[in-house]
């Protein structure tokens, strides 16, 4: 449904008692007995949610009398990303976005990747190649930015490259070119979320790989989350401080992924799916996950800050609970380095991509 420009800022929602969420100011929740309708404002745009049918085109009613409005019935399209609904599932993917951009930058005829990067690569600020055009470089890691909306699987390479906006080499637009080689090969990939026949559960997958960047010896940390079928949150990012050790690496993610899973658990609730039940999250450092466990600070941790802590508290409240995983299966794997094809394909396959078309 879209709202036109000259009465979107005029919309208040809340005058047809739906209750604005405190951790997004843009989404709206009603909920009448068993139904749940949520309501996500974008500019001019509104997506209308629902379990009951009849309820939601009440709700249309009510605001089409109220606000010039434009209903385009079943989403298809929304800000570059094509959505395809069944009755077993919903698809999101970026076909079309996926051909602008290998039309802007020239690579239609160029021969598909079957990965994103190259096994064990590594970018540095300083190598031998030559510097390229800084700007085409930034528009091109821009673009796939965005791509990265339906594509986790390239979020890793992603990140690794935008490290070097300020000063790119020809290495750096080669890794870009590959990723743009690689999503050539894959237009139609993208994520698929399967109705559930029970009410699905929330739970987590962390990883840290220490000393990473070869520049400065930070860490990576990232994560991922589903919630029954399909990853829906994901992070890949360098941290912001020196791990001494692979556990403490570890330790800094875990308390990454439980800042996001309190948050997560606190928007579910907020529209209805209160989590009675800690969240788990798997991790496959048993050191990482020992250090949590411990109440005691002893020498070994004193020097690490004290906002990564936080994981502590919310695994004694009961917020999160912990599960060691072996590295073999640790899908958040995929966020922290460019890995061979058999294993990026066995993670890709777990983060709920595949073929939507």
């Amino acid at each position: 449904m879209a709202l036109s420009k000259r009465h979107a800022h005029g919309m208040d929602a809340l005058t047809i008692r739906f209750v604005r969420t405190n951790l997004d100011p843009n989404l709206y929740v009603l909920i009448n007995d068993d139904n749940i309708v949520l309501i996500v404002l974008y500019v001019d745009d509104i997506i209308i949610t629902s379990n009951d049918e009849n309820l939601t085109r009440s709700i249309k009613a009510n605001l089409c009398k109220q606000f010039e409005m434009t209903d385009l019935d079943l989403m298809h399209y929304c800000l570059g990303v094509e959505v395809w609904q069944t009755d077993s599932d919903i698809r999101l993917c970026q076909n079309k976005y996926v051909g602008e951009i290998l039309e802007r930058f020239h690579m239609t005829k160029y021969k598909p990747s079957i990965t994103p990067c190259e096994a064990g690569k590594k970018l540095s600020c300083i190598d031998d190649s030559a510097h390229v055009d800084a700007t085409l470089f930034r528009q091109l890691v821009g673009s796939l930015i965005y791509l990265t909306t339906t594509r986790p699987d390239i979020c890793y390479v992603v990140s690794l490259i935008s490290q070097f906006m300020s000063s790119p080499t020809m290495d750096h637009w080669k890794a870009a070119k590959r990723i743009l080689r690689y999503v050539k090969g894959t237009p139609n990939l993208g994520l698929i979320y399967k109705r559930q026949s029970v009410l699905p559960k929330l739970q987590g997958y962390v990883d840290a790989d220490w000393a990473r960047s070869i520049d400065d010896r930070k860490s990576t940390t990232s994560y991922a989350f589903n919630f029954g079928s399909g990853c829906f949150s994901w992070f890949s990012k360098k941290q912001d401080t020196i791990s001494l050790s692979s556990t403490e690496a570890e330790y800094k993610a875990l308390s990454s992924a439980t800042q996001e899973a309190v948050w997560l658990r606190k928007l579910l609730c907020e529209i209805g799916m209160k989590h009675v039940n800690p969240t788990v999250i798997f991790c496959d450092s048993q050191s990482g996950i020992q250090l949590v466990k411990n109440p005691i600070f002893h020498s070994r941790t004193k020097h690490i800050e004290v906002k990564y802590h936080f994981v502590r508290e919310k695994l004694q409240s009961e917020d999160i609970s912990i599960v060691y995983y072996s590295t073999l299966l640790q899908v958040a794997d995929i966020f922290t380095k460019a890995l061979s094809k058999e294993k990026f394909e066995t993670f890709r396959a777990k983060l709920g991509l595949d073929l939507v078309m």
